[in-house]
């Protein structure tokens, strides 16, 4: 059963997940390879892939996804796609080329991205639609055109920098509310769970009955979930769903939040507050486990920083920026139940964190790991000096103790690197860290990256090299860096009692409105006041299941409020 693929299905619920989203299914496109010469994969791409066929009979790879948004979010995305249109030669209008060469339709309006047409329209003139390019040759003409090309402002939803093609049964578009304007717009818990209902809930159960009916052995679904507006109240319904349907699958969420929210109101941002507080309880409920990803330095109303990363130079606030950041995360927690060897199983991956009640679990990243090129990951670990070696993914600060109930670490891209450090005979240790040797179990390993193709944006310092390993010497003043092609990173899941700390805080947010006052249209589609109140007090409870009072530790007076 070990070469046995575990199929998995993806769930995105709401614009920022589908931003985060799209970065990652482009980072999963670029990994592809159908190069005889190039050396197997070690992730196993059919557990999120799905094989079919156009109506040219020409092989395609699809995602096995199923995507909601609202209307107005796709722009020129066509719903039901157009990979499998009849009479219609897609290969013509190619706007980036893998290396499967599947079709990708290129927009009709005029964009920025139309720059590299010329990259795939050349090979669709002169090759059939399935002859297969060299994905270093594909990937080198790209990256030349990337040089000088840049997509910041030309982004405005995540249909923009979309790399693949989808399949006719992956995108839906909640017609009931709009994406841009005042009016119409999807903003309170209650809306998004009375949504799941009617028309919404017959094509989600569709899409879902089509993607499982050809699964042979379906592991579970990973759900990408926005967590500040209504959305929040709709993946509540939907993974209360998955789990009454498809019982003893793995269900692992992710509530998504973006650093800030354009044209934003203080009224708005007090929603974001009770549909965060609401969301994480209702889904950490119906999960195998609940993980919160964002930049923000809280989800409060008066966040801290938004994380800061010593080799990226990002945009915080701008969509295109942050969700690039966590998806190239994304890429390497998701793997331990992606690989071809040593795969674990979604479930297993989840009961070794949520134990005794505990399915709130915090994300961290190195993005990238700060590592030279043929150095060991000692070595990498030591210019920390006391600071960690990751940053906060879920606004969730790692305790300054240390102490943790589970952990699950993942590092991606160590190729060439050594896991422990060269010592001559005799020589101290420069640290702890260069005396020991690293359990497997402590650090699941992938030597490959992640491999970053256009139109991943460049928000690397001029720190890195173009295989993302730090480099040497600085480069010349005033020269160019190269475009960075792939990245190693380094990401943890833990639970712990900093997620403790993180849930109070949520509590105490939500708890401290009196939202008869500030916010009454909030309840006026739902939850009624007593199912608010209880599941404001179930989130108080899950807090308390991260106290270690065995070890003595002193809750702070905040805390003791609490009970």
């Amino acid at each position: 059963m070990s070469n046995v693929c575990r199929e998995v299905i993806t769930l995105q619920l709401g614009h920022y997940s589908n931003f985060v989203g799209t970065h990652w299914w482009n980072l999963q496109d670029a990994s592809l390879s159908y190069d005889p010469e190039t050396p197997p994969s070690e992730i196993q791409s059919d557990v999120l892939f799905r094989e079919g066929r156009t109506t040219g009979g020409h092989v395609t790879h699809t995602p096995r996804l199923i995507a909601l948004d609202l209307k107005g979010s796709l722009r020129t995305l066509r719903q039901e796609g157009s990979l499998y249109d009849a009479g219609k030669d897609t290969s013509a209008v190619t706007w980036w080329v893998t290396a499967s060469a599947r079709p990708h339709v290129k927009p009709s309006r005029k964009h920025p991205q139309d720059l590299v047409s010329h990259v795939s329209s050349d090979h669709s003139r002169n090759s059939p639609p399935t002859g297969a390019l060299r994905l270093d040759t594909v990937n080198s003409q790209l990256a030349r055109v990337q040089k000088g090309y840049r997509l910041e402002g030309s982004v405005k939803v995540w249909s923009d920098f979309l790399r693949i093609h989808l399949h006719p049964r992956t995108v839906s578009v909640i017609h009931q509310y709009n994406h841009d304007g005042e009016a119409h717009r999807l903003e309170a818990f209650g809306q998004g769970e009375a949504l799941l209902q009617g028309q919404v809930l017959e094509q989600l159960e569709d899409k879902l009955h089509f993607f499982v009916e050809e699964c042979d052995y379906l592991q579970g679904f990973q759900v990408f979930c926005d967590l500040a507006d209504g959305f929040a109240g709709l993946g509540s319904k939907v993974t209360e769903m998955l789990r009454d349907s498809y019982g003893g699958r793995g269900i692992l969420t992710w509530g998504m939040a973006p650093v800030s929210h354009p044209n934003s109101t203080p009224m708005k941002e007090l929603y974001h507050v009770l549909n965060g507080a609401l969301g994480a309880v209702h889904m950490a409920d119906h999960s195998s486990f609940f993980c919160p990803l964002t930049l923000r330095g809280g989800l409060g109303r008066r966040p801290s920083a938004p994380t800061a990363f010593p080799h990226l130079n990002y945009d915080a606030h701008l969509w295109y920026h942050s969700s690039a950041v966590l998806a190239l995360a994304l890429d390497a927690l998701t793997l331990p139940y992606r690989l071809k060897k040593d795969s674990v199983p979604m479930w297993q991956v989840a009961d070794s964190l949520a134990v005794s009640g505990r399915k709130v679990v915090a994300a961290y990243g190195a993005v990238p790991v700060p590592m030279m090129h043929g150095g060991s990951l000692p070595d990498a670990l030591s210019t920390c000096a006391d600071a960690l070696p990751w940053k906060p993914l879920s606004a969730c600060p790692e305790a300054a103790d240390g102490r943790c109930y589970g952990q699950w670490a993942t590092l991606r891209g160590f190729e060439g690197q050594r896991l422990v450090s060269s010592l001559a005979p005799g020589t101290q240790p420069d640290s702890p860290l260069h005396g020991l040797h690293i359990p497997p179990s402590a650090l699941q390993l992938v030597s490959t990256p992640s491999m970053l193709t256009p139109p991943f944006p460049q928000i690397f310092s001029q720190s890195l090299g173009a295989q993302g390993f730090l480099q040497s010497r600085s480069p010349p003043p005033g020269s160019r860096a190269p475009a960075v092609s792939s990245a190693p990173v380094m990401t943890s899941f833990q639970s712990g009692p900093a997620v403790g700390s993180w849930l109070s805080e949520l509590h105490r947010g939500a708890s401290a409105l009196d939202i008869h006052r500030v916010a009454p249209s909030f309840l006026s589609q739902g939850p009624e006041m007593a199912d608010y109140r209880e599941a404001l007090e179930e989130l108080r409870l899950l807090g308390r299941c991260y106290r270690d009072d065995s070890s003595g530790v002193t809750h702070t007076s905040s805390e003791e409020e609490d009970d």
